[in-house]
């Protein structure tokens, strides 16, 4: 299953689009957003993209209730869980956490083959030694906002385990 990772989107709906259009050109059949929404209608843009989105909130939230209300509408591809997410695709278990000391954290665990953070603005992917002899992958993908940084994401493929960063026109 080929993914798009982001964060910091920041209601910079044409970036956040652009992102995930461009994702799905490539074959991504789901998205993974680390946090920092902010406005809980930002992800209704994202709606008519027709994947499934996997989202929480960061340290800048906007209103809980709405995204939370959004997410529970019917038929809704929005997935909101809050401050944190583990759920599993394609037989991977994935965490997400907006920040990055605890997304390590949880990857230490082992419980996980991917965890993903947000809140610094930069690019990162590093795989971390676990408590179970194994290692498990953490990215970053920056800030599609372009908030204090050029605008990226990352298309991952879940079967390989292959992450790439992309960058849009600023």
């Amino acid at each position: 299953m080929k993914i798009c990772i982001l964060s910091d989107s920041h209601d910079n709906i044409p970036r956040l689009c652009a992102a995930v259009e461009a994702a799905k050109a490539q074959g991504a059949q789901a998205v993974l957003h680390c946090g920092d929404v902010v406005a809980p209608s930002t992800v209704n843009k994202l709606q008519p993209l027709g994947l499934p989105v996997h989202v929480i909130h960061g340290n800048n939230s906007g209103d809980l209730y709405m995204l939370s209300k959004i997410s529970h509408k019917p038929n809704s591809l929005i997935h909101y869980y809050g401050q944190d997410a583990s759920f599993t695709l394609e037989n991977k278990r994935i965490f997400l956490v907006h920040y990055p000391h605890y997304a390590k954290a949880m990857a230490v665990t082992g419980d996980y083959d991917l965890v993903c953070c947000g809140h610094t603005h930069h690019t990162e992917l590093v795989s971390v030694d676990n408590i179970k002899g194994g290692q498990t992958t953490v990215c970053n993908p920056g800030t599609i906002g372009g908030v204090g940084a050029n605008p990226t994401y990352v298309f991952g493929d879940l079967e390989t385990m292959q992450f790439e960063f992309h960058e849009l026109a600023a």
